[in-house]
């Protein structure tokens, strides 16, 4: 993604008006299919741009807010705690590493920043990536641009219904990866949270435990068993890993027997000859995804709560 790819963003919307004006007597549709995935293209990369320098902004700004405090923080802290030695070591260390990492984040952003903003290849400078080279503003009304040059080329350029069809087949692809992106980083922060809490609500039950009693090595043997068994216990109820595992295996052993089924021509693949290949493999594709759907609605239901999720054939003890 380099700044060459939106230098060409006007002269790709010109020919593309120029593809316009010919196309119902020389041009052919590929062609003008080819200029629409282009610009589509175009569209998709300046909205990661936008989106990552929006987010850069924000950690900038951040690092900058705290390194700008952390300062007068230190003088504040310095003079207020000046007498109370441990107090004060111990809120300046906090501050020093708030400082230090705040400003390399800081520095860090700027050099990467002026490094990144040009490219030399040979003795020849050219802008480096859009993301680097070109500021918001220029990236949001890039990002107009394209859409209004895709939005117009799509109403004076209409494609046939098939080809229609498979551009939308082919978009489902990212969209279901853009789901399935959002739902595993929503899922690991609330296993995250979950994690916390039941450590939390473990160690404080511990901690209580642990007021007057005669130490010995039974008492710290009894605790410690104590903490790792809670731990265990509310790890082992919340992510089922036991119910995990045995579906997950359950779903591999099916799909194993359908490849040996195949293979062998035996069980549902029997009546299927050698020239009934395509038949064969279209059977085994439903028979296989029917498995895979299968496993998944699993999954879906072991992660809802439990006063929520269908009851689930439990695995044998």
């Amino acid at each position: 993604m380099t700044g060459r790819r939106t230098i060409l963003a006007p002269i790709i919307v010109a020919e593309a008006g120029a593809k316009l004006t010919i196309r119902t007597q020389d041009t052919p549709p590929s062609e003008v299919s080819a200029v629409i995935w282009r610009l589509q293209k175009q569209v998709r990369e300046a909205e990661e741009d936008l989106a990552w320098k929006k987010r850069r902004a924000i950690r900038f700004g951040v690092a900058l807010v705290l390194t700008l405090l952390s300062i007068p923080g230190l003088v504040a802290w310095s003079s207020f705690h000046a007498k109370n030695h441990s107090l004060l070591v111990s809120g300046k260390a906090v501050l020093v590493v708030v400082l230090v990492t705040s400003t390399l984040m800081v520095i860090g952003t700027l050099m990467a920043h002026f490094i990144r903003r040009t490219e030399t290849v040979g003795n020849v400078e050219s802008p480096g990536p859009s993301r680097y080279s070109k500021s918001r503003t220029e990236l949001r009304k890039e990002l107009l641009d394209n859409r209004d040059a895709l939005r117009r080329l799509n109403a004076l350029a209409p494609t046939s219904l098939r080809e229609r069809r498979g551009l939308y087949r082919e978009d489902l692809a990212e969209v279901v990866a853009q789901y399935q992106r959002e739902g595993r980083r929503y899922r690991r922060v609330h296993n995250a949270l979950q994690s916390l809490v039941m450590v939390g609500s473990t160690t404080m039950t511990t901690l209580a435990a642990l007021e007057a009693k005669e130490w010995n090595w039974q008492t710290i043997s009894v605790i410690s068993l104590g903490f790792c068994v809670t731990l265990a216990s509310a790890f082992a109820g919340y992510y089922k890993y036991r119910e995990r595992s045995y579906f997950l295996r359950q779903t591999a052993d099916a799909i194993e027997e359908e490849m040996n089924a195949l293979s062998l021509g035996v069980g549902e693949y029997a009546q299927f000859g050698q020239d009934d290949a395509d038949q064969a493999l279209a059977l085994f594709t439903s028979r296989v995804e029917a498995l895979r759907s299968e496993q998944r609605r699993r999954e879906q239901q072991l992660d809802q709560p439990a006063d929520q999720a269908m009851p689930l054939s439990v695995p044998p003890a």
